[in-house]
């Protein structure tokens, strides 16, 4: 089964769904047969590579919320994160561009698949929200990822130059050929997709459905299993 997540790593949702899905997959009995894939998404692509504010101020002036009411959508958000045992910054976040962050988890997927994306993925998501750090500034980038398993010189490479940039467009553009309008966006094998932080309830009935779908049983005739028949332990005669 695979399940690939359409994500921004400055997204508190994000990373909110992201833990309820891990609840899931706890608790899923197939979850050695899942494979997880993260897709690039940016809420804002003409957000500045080096920030001149906080996202608190980015969001007042887009919600005309003035700063308390700022901090009241924040804390119900922070609130929502406890309960998924994670501690949001969210009053000193920076409103920034989050492409080269993009390009990195790409370079995780091509250097080791799914698990290393992966941990470079929480990484990012840790760096940004736990211990707001700005995650458009290349240095920063290259410490997360070096320290999440990356390469140091691949990292080199592609922070220095354009590399995976269109990779992270046509993430962008299949998000919005499957009709996705937010992030998370989870796909399951290509036919299910479940938009938002969804319950951990709504993830595990994805889950089963999906499974059952990829892997039917028969239905036996009733009656039929009683007739004489051969096991593996071979034939009563």
């Amino acid at each position: 089964m695979q399940i690939e997540i359409w994500s921004d790593v400055v997204c508190p949702w994000c990373y909110i769904g992201k833990r309820r899905l891990e609840r899931a997959l706890a608790e899923f009995p197939h979850a050695d047969q899942v494979e997880v894939t993260w897709r690039s998404y940016q809420l804002d692509p003409g957000a500045p590579t080096e920030p001149t504010e906080g996202t608190a101020v980015m969001l007042g002036r887009k919600y005309g919320q003035s700063p308390a009411g700022v901090q009241q959508m924040q804390d119900r958000v922070e609130a929502q994160a406890a309960e998924e045992g994670l501690v949001y910054r969210l009053s000193e976040t920076l409103h920034l561009n989050t492409v080269d962050a993009h390009r990195l988890i790409h370079l995780a997927h091509e250097q080791g698949g799914n698990r290393l994306q992966g941990q470079v993925k929480e990484a990012l998501l840790a760096a940004y929200f736990t211990e707001a750090r700005n995650v458009a500034d290349r240095a920063v980038l290259r410490d997360v990822a070096i320290a999440a398993g990356l390469d140091a010189t691949r990292v080199d490479e592609v922070l220095g130059g354009t590399e995976f940039t269109a990779e992270v467009h046509a993430d962008i553009e299949q998000a919005q050929a499957f009709g996705a309008t937010g992030v998370p966006f989870f796909v399951v094998d290509r036919k299910y997709g479940v938009s938002g932080a969804q319950p951990v309830e709504v993830f595990a009935q994805v889950l089963d459905q999906a499974w059952a779908e990829a892997h039917p049983q028969l239905q036996v005739v009733p009656g039929a299993a009683d007739a004489d028949a051969c096991g593996p332990d071979g034939c009563a005669v």
